[in-house]
């Protein structure tokens, strides 16, 4: 019998210029496509439009959207994943404006 996945954070955010910050990871059984043992989806969106995005969909592993842009991201731990994610949202929200 296979193990279900448990929530262990759920946060969305509205700000008030109607950007949206959500943040959902999961503890999923450790497998070949999640070698430590989680499941991830952070997300910054504006205006409708995913401008930073982290997350390991089944098969393609850990990865980073930018924008347009997907690109590998090496997973260290929970706690890092977040400050990078955070990192990310702030560049951008600095640069553009958008925040």
């Amino acid at each position: 019998m296979r193990k279900k996945a448990a929530l262990i954070i759920k946060d969305k955010v509205c700000l008030e210029n109607g950007a949206i910050v959500e943040v959902r990871l999961w503890s999923v059984p450790v497998s070949d496509d999640k070698p430590y043992g989680y499941k991830y989806s952070l997300v910054y969106i504006v205006a409708g439009e995913r401008i930073i995005g982290y997350d390991n969909a089944e098969g393609k592993g850990d990865h980073r959207h930018y924008g347009k842009q997907e690109e590998p991201y090496i997973f260290k731990d929970i706690d890092t994943l977040i400050k990078d994610f955070y990192n990310d949202v702030e560049k951008v929200s600095l640069t553009n404006g958008k925040d």
